[in-house]
């Protein structure tokens, strides 16, 4: 199965930022035991890189990269073992560093210039973020009617209130959240709550 397969079957993927790469077996573990083997590691600290190769070495879970800006960041993330790369926006220097590297590029895109800009890069399935405050799902639901052929992954004020919301949408091909993953909990090692927390939003997923 490929990676977007993969992520298309999780339909929800945790967004995870790690302030110190210890914390990253335990959180593994929470994850896989809470039944959703797949994290999205941000690069918003110094932790990313070496969370990702603990998570990634584990060989039973989907692990990507998320906050990618730039193309050095690509380069760490896959030799991490990050099976794909997650970015803000749209950036053709990114896109096109993945592609070297044959990793899935997951740019942030909500409107219908930045799809096409997409499209144009060759990819069919963008990360809608923030999600939120663009729109939310009426506005993933009015550029699906156009681009038939785009899948979104939206990011960004998702929780499981309004996660129903966004998988009711065929065009979605999963969604990232972090509520089932507080960086708190991370913290202060509490795994116990995040595997509790992930098989509640697994079970929301499945409900």
């Amino acid at each position: 199965m490929d990676v977007l397969s993969s992520l298309r079957a999780a339909r929800l993927v945790p967004v995870v930022v790690l302030d110190d790469a210890k914390d990253a077996a335990g959180l593994a573990g929470a994850l896989v035991d809470g039944g959703l083997p797949v994290a999205e590691v941000t690069f918003r600290t110094a932790a990313a890189q070496d969370s990702i190769r603990t998570m990634a070495d584990r060989g039973d879970m989907l692990v990507g990269a998320g906050t990618v800006l730039t193309v050095e960041q690509v380069d760490q993330a896959v030799a991490a073992g990050a099976s794909y790369v997650v970015s803000p926006g749209l950036s053709r220097a990114v896109v096109e560093r993945c592609a070297e590297h044959g990793v899935l590029a997951l740019p942030g895109a909500v409107t219908a210039t930045e799809i096409q800009a997409a499209l144009e890069l060759g990819l069919t399935t963008v990360k809608f973020f923030p999600a939120g405050t663009s729109g939310g799902a009426p506005a993933i639901a009015a550029l699906a009617a156009p681009f038939t052929g785009v899948s979104f992954v939206p990011t960004g004020g998702v929780g499981p209130k309004n996660l129903q919301d966004y998988l009711g949408i065929a065009a979605v091909a999963a969604v990232g959240g972090s509520w089932m993953v507080p960086r708190d909990a991370v913290k202060a090692g509490d795994f116990d709550r995040i595997r509790t927390l992930t098989a509640e939003a697994v079970a929301l997923v499945q409900g």
